[in-house]
């Protein structure tokens, strides 16, 4: 209530930068964002208050991917291509407006989410590019360049992007370190052995990306196509100080190759319906070899090999400007093919699904309506229903089918011109990970090796949501978030039997839970506080769970479910020396992870990052970061037990605190075109 008081006194002193608040949309115009001197649109996004860019989540099928970003009114047909890099392609100079849209609003899909944007394009205006070069500069002499180079145009009704990425990049978690290994005996005092850790990570990648959007039977297509290409390599090497000194040495190399090619197709049927088709196949080949020495040498691998492919169909009608209605399915046809192997000291180890080949043939069918009866009160409601058939042959065979329902409804009320009050009730079904489904290796941390689980069923979950929202000085804005889960079907950890007796953790189903969370979003203009071109923007989320642990019968929390999250940027705009400055901070966190026969504990410190940016013309930008200013470091403690952990018998300690250094990144771009 004292936010409202204050923001109705604000207000009344101030313009508002677009349409009515009331109505759940608010414009943005290119000039809210004249004294930044944005180049594309995700910096344009990076200045729009009450909003943080969600890229949406890596499932399966289309329905559910989402991020809350929409161009023209449509989502990207690309689902394997980060949402932030397609914003960078498309220029400043190209856009109308962007419209915030909090709540919903009639012939908006809004994907679950609670705010998102669409941003609106202007027609024409020939081609238009970018050159980038950056150079990253680590703490311990390497030095990681890449280059961006990005086109679009148009040729009347006709657009195209494309978009060239390559360059290396630095594992900014690795860096020297120490640590402690503490090994029980018996009655007697533990064994204790300092270690040295000297870790290092770092990759090299390249990507493609093109667009091409044509009129085509009364209506018009968009085809996007990517290819991608990446090589990772750690080493996680450790000195034992003991007499005489010993070594363990640990190195993972991971080779990854995706291509995504997509189209979507839009035609109005009519003045009030408008009919949409998404076609999309995307394939990923992955290769993972990790190997450790500490005198027994352990060699394990992976090769995996998955695609999927998507076709969807969504009528849209739309008979007033209070009303809309959907109606639509989707069909998703996703396939594994995943071999894994261990050796130790050459010998071969029998890994429980160590061959798995699995796939999923999933069925959806949807029907949403939004309808706003008065100025001050939305309602949107859709129901989904879900149905999907999984089989798996080679190690694990099994079939089995699995099908939900699942309702969803969201009631926003705004009370006044500046505030906005919002409700959910949805019962939300997680999808299934294919990576749970293959075995994996962790030899750093001391988890050795994990092995995969075909026969999981996704997580459900019945969720109540509240939010408040309240806009003030214009431009700021302050929001509070209440969620609750009920949770059935957890996905945790628990043991599996290998055909030789020998025991290994894997991803199992370990019962029911529920989760909390308490959210607070913020975006404050600094000029009433006499700061000229100031923002301060940042959310953080408190998190509380509960779930029966399997192996104690106690009460716990959800494995690496993070308590808290933060992040803060301050920018400040100073137009008359061209340029804007600011940092960067993502909060730190803590992680417990739980598995039958051990606990593992993360804490990683806060990442600050100051820049400067500079344009001495309007054409070309110079940006400046220090990533890690405070040169966090990231702490990783290991509990191994003998046994399962109720059977009481006393676990050994790995404690490790790795020490990455500050780096230097320095951007140099060049718009090209108008």
């Amino acid at each position: 209530m004292l936010l409202y008081v204050l923001a109705q006194a604000a207000v009344a002193a101030a313009p508002a930068p677009a349409s009515a608040p009331q109505q759940g949309v608010i414009s943005y115009p290119p000039s809210f964002f004249e004294s930044f001197q944005p180049a594309n649109v995700s910096d344009m996004l990076s200045r729009v208050p009450g909003f943080t860019l969600d890229s949406g989540d890596q499932v399966r099928g289309y329905e559910g991917s989402a991020g809350n970003v929409l161009i023209d009114g449509e989502r990207p047909a690309t689902k394997s291509e980060d949402l932030d890099q397609v914003l960078r392609r498309i220029p400043a100079s190209r856009v109308e407006r962007i419209d915030l849209i909090r709540g919903g609003a009639p012939g908006i899909d809004m994907q679950g989410k609670s705010v998102i944007v669409n941003v609106v394009r202007k027609a024409g205006g020939g081609f238009r590019g970018v050159a980038a070069v950056a150079m990253n500069n680590s703490w311990d002499g390497r030095h990681v360049p890449s280059i961006r180079l990005e086109g679009s145009g148009d040729d009347g009704p006709r657009r195209w992007e494309l978009g060239l990425l390559v360059g290396g990049y630095v594992d900014d978690g690795y860096g020297k370190g120490d640590g402690l290994r503490v090994t029980p005996n018996g009655a007697g005092p533990p064994t204790v052995i300092p270690i040295d850790v000297d870790p290092e990570g770092d990759g090299l990648n390249g990507q493609l990306t093109g667009v091409y959007e044509t009129p085509l039977l009364g209506g018009k297509v968009r085809l996007n196509g990517r290819l991608f290409s990446e090589k990772y390599k750690a080493e996680d090497n450790s000195l034992l100080r003991i007499v005489p000194p010993a070594v363990e040495r640990n190195t993972d190399i991971i080779r990854t190759d995706d291509t995504e090619i997509g189209g979507t197709f839009t035609r109005r049927l009519g003045p009030k319906t408008a009919l949409e088709v998404v076609g999309l196949r995307q394939t990923r080949d992955q290769a993972i070899d990790s190997d450790f020495d500490d005198g027994v040498a352990s060699n394990f691998a992976l090769r995996r090999e998955s695609s999927e492919t998507i076709g969807r169909s969504v009528l849209k009608h739309r008979p007033s400007d209070r009303l809309s209605f959907e109606g639509g399915g989707e069909i998703a046809i996703n396939e594994l093919d995943s071999v894994t192997s261990l050796f130790v000291n050459a010998a071969p180890i029998n890994l429980p699904a160590a061959d798995v080949r699995v796939k999923e043939e999933r069925i959806e069918a949807f029907a949403k309506a939004v309808w706003r009866p008065t100025d001050a009160w939305t309602f949107d409601g859709s129901v989904r229903y879900e149905r999907s058939h999984i089989s798996s042959a080679g190690d694990v065979v099994l079939g089995k089918t699995l099908q939900y329902v699942k309702p969803r409804l969201f009631v926003t009320w705004a009370p006044g011109a500046t505030t906005q009050v919002r409700f959910r009730a949805e019962r939300e079904v997680g999808q299934l990970d294919f990576d749970d489904f293959v075995a994996k290796a962790d030899f750093a941390s001391g988890s050795g090796v994990n092995a995969g689980n075909p026969d999981l069923d996704p997580e459900q979950a019945w969720v109540g949501e509240a939010a408040i929202e309240q806009r003030f000085w214009a431009s700021g804005s302050v929001t509070l978030t209440f969620r609750h889960s009920e949770i059935q079907d957890v996905v945790d950890r628990g043991p599996v039997f290998a055909p030789n007796g020998g025991v290994f953790d894997r991803p199992e189903n370990i019962g029911d839970g529920t989760k909390d969370e308490l959210g607070v979003q913020f975006s404050i203009p600094l000029q009433r506080v006499g700061v000229t071109g100031g923002l301060l923007k940042g959310e953080v989320t408190r998190r509380w769970s509960s779930v029966t642990d399997p192996t104690t019968g106690r009460k716990r929390g959800i494995s690496n479910l993070r308590p808290v999250e933060w992040e803060a940027t301050y920018t400040q705009d100073v137009p008359a020396w061209k340029l804007t400055y600011g940092v960067d901070a993502f909060g730190g966190f803590e992680e417990t992870a739980y598995s039958f026969n051990r606990i593992r504990y993360r804490k990683l410190h806060t990442f600050v990052r100051p820049f400067i940016e500079y344009r001495p013309r309007p054409d070309w930008n110079l940006r400046l970061e220090i990533p890690n200013a405070t040169a966090r470091n990231l702490k990783i403690t290991v509990l191994n037990y003998p046994g399962p952990r109720n059977a009481g018998g006393a676990p050994s300690l790995e404690d490790r605190e790795y020490h990455p250094g500050r780096m230097i990144y320095v951007r140099i771009r060049k718009t090209l075109g108008g």
